[in-house]
């Protein structure tokens, strides 16, 4: 039996980095059309994406992910004085204090508090240094991407169960509506004797040609005949259990195969001549439409 996978899941992978940068990857999938990732990267790691995307399109085939990156320095940057700006604040400072009477000259920590008299020190990017970074980082997406697909299995697996359950649901009410349409025939003959009698009374019955009411009862029999409707649904049924069972890329073939098995359904209640088939059309129903909202998770 093949894997089914979900497009649901969620990994976490975190680190440090050799320049002791701590980093964390957080991977979510959701339902999807087709592979849609978006990045959330921090500035100046725009060179990860196209890696990103590459490792992410190996390991799945559809969902909604979003990642994001997280870098926290554990190092303070150092600090230095821009000699220009602090020899021109302290002019200013000079300046100002000798022109009020009794002002107190300027202090350090005023000074070294203004904009652009204090500055972190920037070092040189050393690129081999910065490839070796981006190097763990994308290591680290695809021990996370590892984990979003182990998830995502999971949850296929747990699908799975759930899929199959409906299916069985779906089989044993189109099973009930084979057994009650099977008597739908001699119903509808019993319904049109009761109206004729209502309209012509007792003995205006007895003088309908019998082969005129054989041919109405035939009309209405074909009228309300789902025995294709019936046959498809089985079919539809059989087919849906081969791609559970198939396992990896079922998930848009299950979604075609839920519309068919919505049209039948459909098919079967507009065709119904009793209160009872109509209820298992109407049970039918919901039972596809929850096959449908659940197979609408699969990969």
């Amino acid at each position: 039996m093949g894997t089914l996978m979900s497009m649901t899941g969620f990994a976490r992978e975190s680190g440090q980095l050799p320049d002791g940068t701590a980093f964390a990857w957080e991977l979510r999938s959701v339902n999807g059309r087709g592979l849609d990732l978006r990045l959330r990267l921090p500035n100046g790691q725009d060179a990860l994406e196209p890696l990103l995307r590459e490792a992410t399109a190996k390991r799945l085939k559809r969902g909604n992910v979003s990642a994001t990156l997280t870098l926290t320095r554990t190092e303070r940057p150092k600090l230095s004085v821009d000699p220009a700006a602090l020899e021109q604040a302290l002019n200013l400072a000079l300046h100002l204090s000798g022109r009020i009477p009794g002002a107190a000259p300027p202090r350090a920590e005023a000074l070294l508090a203004l904009p652009g008299v204090l500055r972190a020190e920037q070092a040189e990017p050393d690129e081999a240094q910065e490839a070796a970074k981006r190097a763990a980082l994308a290591t680290a997406f695809d021990s996370a991407l590892a984990g979003l697909a182990a998830a995502r299995e999971a949850e296929g697996a747990k699908l799975r169960g759930i899929l199959a359950g409906l299916l069985d649901e779906i089989a044993g009410l189109r099973e009930a509506a084979a057994a009650e349409a099977a008597g739908q025939p001699e119903a509808q003959r019993t319904r049109l004797l009761e109206q004729l009698s209502a309209l012509l009374g007792e003995n205006g019955t007895a003088r309908v040609p019998p082969e005129r009411l054989a041919q109405e009862v035939a009309l209405l029999a074909q009228k309300s005949d789902v025995r294709e409707e019936l046959d498809r649904l089985a079919a539809h049924i059989e087919a849906a259990r081969a791609l559970l069972a198939a396992g990896e890329g079922a998930g848009r073939k299950l979604e075609f195969l839920t519309q068919e098995f919505v049209r039948e359904a459909n098919t079967l209640c507009s065709k119904s001549a009793s209160v009872p088939l109509t209820r298992i059309g109407l049970d039918l129903k919901a039972a596809i439409e929850r096959l449908r909202e659940q197979a609408a998770n699969v990969e």
